[in-house]
């Protein structure tokens, strides 16, 4: 049978690797919506390309550019928030959610709302709004599965049958650059430095997060949501090599690991084709070649960022969606190097204790959230800026 898609972010990497997976079989899959922020000769190439039916730019202002680009082909087009709205409810069978930050939240709830399968690749539906997509998904009958390499690992090991049986769950993180460096060190690290992941190719923000562990932080957070096992019961341990995504551990001590080569198109091929499973065109993975696998324990006083999503974890409500603002403005903050690397958790830890919202009740309530959060994180950094 053919599935119908939908690509919320589709001239990103997530989307690209997407897109690379259903043009290599085209009969499988029909493609209803794209969408894109701001690229609109990208966006209107693989319109044109996959004879999608519907293509949409955040950016309004370059609405009579994408209309000019696909005039003729009979592609509908559309700018704007609503539109971008209008295009995750249109109906697809499965849709990839990758639009960077809270502008992708409406849309993803409007996709859930449609009760079909919904593939989250961004982290603001589940670490800022997962109670809410949440319970929406459970409303509408909709499927969540998750594109990132580590849950999506631990939901092909985990036994939604039999919870109760699992005893832990291990997030693996690669640690990023400065794994080997002393907190002194990492004081004088530069954004080149930082956004040089020893492992996966990444935008700026994330290799940041990865530098930070804030990255496996708010991971911390969707775990929580995504899989019924107590938060104290999931572990994060360092793994270099970026071979094992995440284990899952029984109470008769079996441990399930899923590994592969670090490549986004497995888990998002996983995701495609699930419950079956389908070709990719990702290299083997070669463990005579990886040679060795090796682990650590995260140091707690060089990375505090994990420290801070526990405590965001636990104290629930708005504390996620407060935590990831004021992260996303400190990162900015650094790659434009206005504050040092040390200063982006310093800066999130006082917003935290600066900003105590009552829990969000609606996506609306979070974007409020997330925007005084913003606001309350710029006032703090002020002290950091030289």
């Amino acid at each position: 049978m053919t599935r119908t898609v939908s690509i919320l972010g589709a001239t990103g990497s997530v989307g690209t690797s997407t897109l690379d997976l259903i043009e290599r079989a085209p009969e499988r899959f029909e493609v209803v919506a794209l969408t894109a922020r701001s690229d609109v000769r990208k966006l209107a190439e693989i319109a044109r390309r996959t004879r999608a039916k519907l293509a949409v730019i955040a950016d309004e202002r370059r609405l009579p550019e994408l209309r000019d680009a696909l005039s003729g082909t009979g592609i509908e087009t559309g700018g704007g928030e609503a539109a971008l709205v209008e295009a995750a409810a249109a109906g697809a069978d499965w849709t990839m959610a990758a639009i960077v930050g809270c502008a992708g939240l409406e849309p993803v709830m409007a996709a859930v709302e449609q009760g079909g399968t919904v593939v989250l690749a961004n982290k603001e539906p589940l670490v800022s709004a997962g109670e809410l997509i949440l319970a929406a998904a459970a409303r509408h009958g909709a499927t969540i599965l998750p594109a990132d390499s580590e849950h999506n690992a631990i939901f092909q090991c985990f036994d939604f049958a039999r919870p109760e049986r699992v005893r832990r769950i291990i997030l693996t993180a690669s640690g990023g650059p400065f794994r080997d460096m002393s907190r002194a060190e990492m004081a004088q690290v530069t954004p080149e430095q930082a956004v040089a992941h020893p492992v996966w190719s990444m935008g700026a923000k994330i290799s940041v997060d990865s530098a930070t562990l804030m990255n496996k932080g708010l991971e911390l957070i969707e775990a929580a949501r995504l899989f019924p096992v107590d938060p104290a019961r999931i572990e994060i341990i360092l793994h270099r090599q970026s071979v094992i995504h995440s284990l899952v551990e029984y109470v008769d001590g079996s441990v399930l690991a899923q590994l592969g080569s670090p490549d986004m198109r497995t888990p998002i091929a996983h995701t495609l084709a699930w419950p079956d499973r389908m070709d990719t065109p990702v290299a083997p993975l070669d463990l005579a070649a990886v040679g060795r696998l090796d682990f650590a324990a995260p140091d707690p006083e060089r990375f505090p960022a994990l420290r801070l999503a526990r405590e965001a974890l636990a104290a629930g409500g708005a504390r996620p969606a407060v935590l990831n603002a004021a992260n996303e403005v400190a990162v900015a903050a650094f790659l434009d190097r206005r504050i040092a690397f040390l200063d982006i958790a310093a800066i999130v830890e006082q917003t935290m204790e600066r900003y105590d919202p009552a829990a969000p009740g609606a996506i609306e309530d979070v974007i409020a959230i997330d925007r005084e959060a913003r606001h309350k994180a710029a006032e703090a950094m002020k002290v950091f800026v030289d």
